[in-house]
């Protein structure tokens, strides 16, 4: 292999690597401006070695693929990408090309949202499915979720036989930075960037967390529409908005390409005051018969180009380090720097992320640094410019909450509190305790309980087994209504299955899965608390860590004193999982692909009640591998090792 067709291969399969990690992970690694850059030295090696084309090159696809939790939706008209350019030079030269092509045109200018691209299609007027852009070719439907985006009308204005339209959904700054705040709160890792918390929040199973999210949409191109004509992309725009959708902002149409870049530049001034995330700014022609000439190549049309803003990074000094506790005791470093205007806002915090992060960087406090938006929104620092400290910063030795000494675990990045009754942890643990997928006591959200904290009114877990329903409705802007709401979920979680109860106690790397399969392996807490490691090792899918963390969390003192108070509360700390029969029983499933009887959390309960068990991941020890429509990566998997792939009438069968 040449070293040419090496470097064509290598940026190849980093492309692929963090298209997968932006579009399907929604876990990006690299800032778009990068990825941007690698496309382009890609394009570039590829136009000049076509011998080493390849039809599967990332220059070639459009977005990520169809995620198989959510049915395929093949689009009718496909969902194309935009050519980008980084200079006036580039766009210049694309008009060029379409004049070459078209004549003279006029263009419309319009932001390019950062979001996630999805199609709606209205038939009579009214609703009728949402997907997203997946490939170009085929997406996923989101429909129940797009649902809850109010901005999306469910009823046109007027009655089309058939429309269908494109727009981003995207999720404001103002909903990212509550979004954000609320995962540090509960120790959760953040969204990166808007557009990563919009895809992420989209792709929720439960429609209620989508709607949580605060999640809104520009819509800007028609892609097929009966029952009216239209001869231009601004009058496509304006006719939108009649029919009640919420358009694409600041488009404008101009005679020039001259203007057309100065409305370019305009729009770029304007980023950081604008309430949503842009990373560019298109220019399409107007006309859509000079667009029928004009056509596209296999990836994007010729008659539209994005120009993509490079991300605006200042130096500035580093005055202080602060360190905050986190619910599972993890210290985070933030920099307090010397204010700075960056993207339209003024920064004077970013974050450090942790030891080895500054270690790396080199940073300590009195350094010149360079801080930039992580997606505009999140600062962070990038480098030491001045080192004006002889070390780098190193974390304190004791907890600046409580005092105690704390550690880092081997193999571990984070340096943590271990100390359970630090108060940093509490509010955090009690909202985790509270939320929904822990013990799911509804009405009693990070606000309310910070309230009752704030109050006195709890102190710690178990105080929210005896909160007084007077005592709530006397609060500022609670009522007795609110006050009874409360009090009924808190008695309503008393009812729910062991698992929720020991999710909901925060043990170290006991996940909710982890949760479920001890409570239906030990049936008891008193089993759990008494049970050794070898015990907890005997359940499949343990290792030694997870076992180890369960044992210490029951040694310590004061969480056999919550366990006793929970139970004197009336918390049920049995499992309350049922099984029909054994016949699954020491069988592993792993269910891939767009299941048409069962939802897969149905499919999933039938297992468990038949003492079978699900995986996520396809192994070796996986005995059947359950695959519905457009199954992927795991049924190849499956094949390759041999593993016995079932279908739904087979499993079935298997049930009857």
């Amino acid at each position: 292999m040449t070293e040419i067709e090496k470097k064509i291969n290598d940026l190849r399969a980093t492309l692929r690597y963090h298209s997968d990690r932006y579009y399907n992970d929604d876990a990006p690694e690299i800032e778009d401006f990068e990825y941007d850059m690698m496309m382009r030295d890609l394009k570039s090696l590829e136009e000049q070695y076509p011998e080493f084309d390849s039809a599967d090159s990332p220059t070639k696809r459009v977005g990520g693929k169809a995620d198989n939790s959510f049915d395929a939706v093949e689009h009718t008209v496909r969902m194309e990408s935009l050519q980008d350019a980084f200079s006036k030079e580039e766009i210049f030269d694309f008009d060029k090309r379409v004049k070459e092509g078209a004549g003279d045109v006029q263009y419309v200018v319009e932001p390019k949202i950062d979001g996630l691209s999805v199609s709606l299609e209205y038939v009579n007027g009214e609703f009728f499915r949402g997907s997203t852009r997946g490939d170009g070719n085929v997406g996923e439907d989101v429909s129940g979720n797009l649902r809850v985006i109010r901005s999306i009308p469910l009823k046109l204005n007027t009655a089309l036989d058939y429309l269908e339209v494109r727009g981003e959904v995207y999720m404001p700054k103002k909903s990212f930075e509550r979004v954000v705040d609320r995962q540090l709160l509960n120790g959760e890792k953040p969204f990166k960037n808007p557009r990563n918390a919009a895809a992420g929040s989209l792709r929720q199973k439960d429609s209620k967390v989508t709607a949580s999210r605060g999640l809104d949409i520009f819509v800007f191109n028609i892609q097929q529409i009966e029952g009216y004509e239209l001869n231009s992309h601004k009058q496509s725009l304006d006719y939108l908005r009649e029919l009640g959708f919420k358009t694409v902002p600041y488009y404008e149409r101009v005679d020039s390409i001259e203007k057309a870049f100065e409305c370019v530049e305009g729009i770029g001034e304007k980023r950081g005051e604008l309430e949503f995330d842009i990373d560019g700014a298109v220019i399409k022609v107007d006309d859509f018969s000079k667009r029928e000439i004009l056509g596209s190549t296999s990836k994007f049309p010729k008659w539209a180009v994005a120009f993509k803003y490079p991300p605006e990074e200042k130096q500035t000094k580093l005055i202080d380090i602060e360190i905050t506790v986190g619910r599972t005791g993890v210290l985070t470093p933030t920099a307090v720097l010397e204010s700075v205007h960056l993207a339209g806002t003024t920064v004077s915090r970013a974050t450090l992320h942790n030891q080895d992060f500054i270690n790396e960087k080199g940073v300590n406090i009195g350094d010149i640094v360079t801080v930039r938006k992580a997606g505009d929104i999140i600062p962070e620092v990038l480098c030491v410019n001045e080192k004006n400290s002889v070390s780098n910063y190193v974390f304190p030795e004791i907890c600046p909450s409580c005092g105690e000494k704390v550690v880092r675990e081997e193999g571990e990045a984070a340096i943590r509190c271990i100390n359970p009754e630090c108060p940093a942890q509490l509010l955090r643990n009690l909202i985790h305790f509270c939320s929904r997928d822990a013990m799911d006591i509804e009405g009693l959200g990070p606000s309310i309980i910070e309230t009752f904290v704030n109050e006195g009114m709890i102190k710690n877990t178990f105080d929210i087994y005896h909160l007084d329903k007077e005592k709530i409705a006397s609060l500022e802007g609670f009522k007795e209504t609110s006050a009874n709401n409360i009090i009924n979920s808190v008695e309503k979680s008393k009812q729910n299955d062991l698992g929720k109860l020991i999710f909901a106690l925060g043990i170290r790397h006991i996940g909710e899965k982890a949760a479920k399969l001890l409570s239906s392996h030990f049936k008891n807490i008193d089993n759990i608390i008494s049970a050794s490691e070898e015990d907890i090792l005997e359940i499949e899918g343990f290792g030694s860590i997870m076992a180890k963390s369960v044992v210490e969390f029951f040694s310590k003192e004061s969480a056999l004193q919550l366990v006793d108070e929970l139970k004197k509360a009336g918390v049920n700390t049995e499992s309350l999982s049922v099984v029909e029969d054994n016949r699954f029983e020491g069988k592993t499933f792993v269910l891939t692909g767009t299941l048409t009887s069962f939802k897969r959390s149905e499919a999933s309960k039938i297992i468990e009640s038949f003492g079978g068990k699900t995986s996520s991941s396809v192994s070796k020890k996986t005995d059947f591998v359950l695959a519905g429509e457009a199954a992927g990566s795991k049924l190849d998997k499956a094949n390759a090792l041999g593993v016995r792939v079932i279908s739904e009438d087979e499993f079935e069968e298997m049930i009857k």
